[in-house]
């Protein structure tokens, strides 16, 4: 175990220079490939082969990232599970947001669990370099995420997202996948908590259009609500480099399988008040569960089920 003679400095340097070689020569080649072709070549049916081949790849690169950690830190993080996972059917995952440890964490513990997960991000993200082309090429969505303030001036910016949502649910109608929707729309931090105005303490509110539309277009095909609750270690530190760094050895992780409120599955979020209203008081009322996990002083003492990675 390196931890065990490496300063935290340097094995945080070591760690994430190993998992970005591992992303960049490894799996990360072969998936710029499939894009370039995939882009050169417009064909629906060669996109779907591309967008295979490049989670295929993806898959294997989760697998090795799991032997990195074990390489790297004790990994002894604490994972309860609560319903059946099937990596043979579709479903659709909310998570709270903290840290771009969030995503390495669900690739991790749902490798093997369930398809490989996709992630609503940042239209800004596709512009960069690796990351950027081998998500497209997954069919991840790009999401526009438009101020508040911008959309009340225009509201015809909402339909951009909306319209991505639709475009990437038709796609997963021919293939298991589980959507990833981090609902509050961006990392949680204490100034962004106190600048919403947030009513939670650990989190921020959750924005409700993008998962009623996801459910719009593919609820009938998910299996259920796959529902995460990530509690870090406090240490005063980045999360990302507190994580490579080995201080986070003990983080706990809740898995909720819930089932999806068939009375939500269609509805028309935008037009009808009454619909809109229930639908953002279900997701309160799980952010409120959520929320009060988190303020458990025995959130990271849990386990009933080990993470094998």
């Amino acid at each position: 175990m390196i931890s065990a003679w490496l300063p935290a400095w340097l094995l945080g340097i070591t760690a994430f220079v190993t998992l970005l070689l591992n992303l960049f020569l490894g799996p990360g080649i072969f998936i710029q490939l499939a894009a370039l072709a995939k882009f050169l070549l417009p064909v629906p049916a060669f996109g779907r082969a591309c967008s295979r081949f490049s989670v295929g790849v993806a898959t294997r690169w989760a697998a090795c990232n799991q032997r990195i950690y074990k390489l790297f830190h004790v990994v002894d993080w604490q994972l309860e599970i609560h319903g059946e996972l099937d990596p043979g059917k579709s479903y659709l995952l909310i998570c709270n947001h903290q840290s771009w440890v969030d995503i390495l964490l669900l690739f991790d513990i749902f490798h093997t669990r369930l398809p490989l997960v996709r992630f609503f991000l940042k239209r800004q993200l596709i512009y960069v370099p690796i990351i950027g082309p081998g998500c497209w090429v997954m069919d991840f969505p790009f999401m526009h995420r438009h101020s508040r303030e911008a959309i009340e001036k225009n509201p015809a910016l909402r339909e951009q997202d909306l319209e991505t949502i639709r475009r990437s649910c038709e796609i997963y109608k021919t293939v298991p996948v589980t959507v990833v929707n981090f609902i509050e729309g961006t990392r949680c931090t204490e100034a962004k908590r106190a600048e919403t105005g947030s009513p939670f303490r650990h989190l921020l509110r959750p924005k409700s259009a993008g998962v009623s539309f996801a459910l719009n277009a593919m609820g009938e095909q998910f299996a259920g609500l796959i529902d995460v609750t990530i509690a870090y270690r406090p240490t005063g530190r980045n999360l990302l480099w507190s994580f490579l760094c080995g201080e986070q050895s003990r983080l706990a992780m809740q898995v909720d399988v819930r089932p999806i409120p068939q009375e939500l599955v269609s509805g028309d979020y935008q037009g009808d008040p009454e619909f809109r209203t229930r639908f953002q008081n279900w997701l309160n009322d799980l952010w409120i569960q959520k929320d009060a996990l988190l303020d458990r002083p025995s959130t990271n003492e849990r386990a009933k089920n080990r993470s094998p990675a």
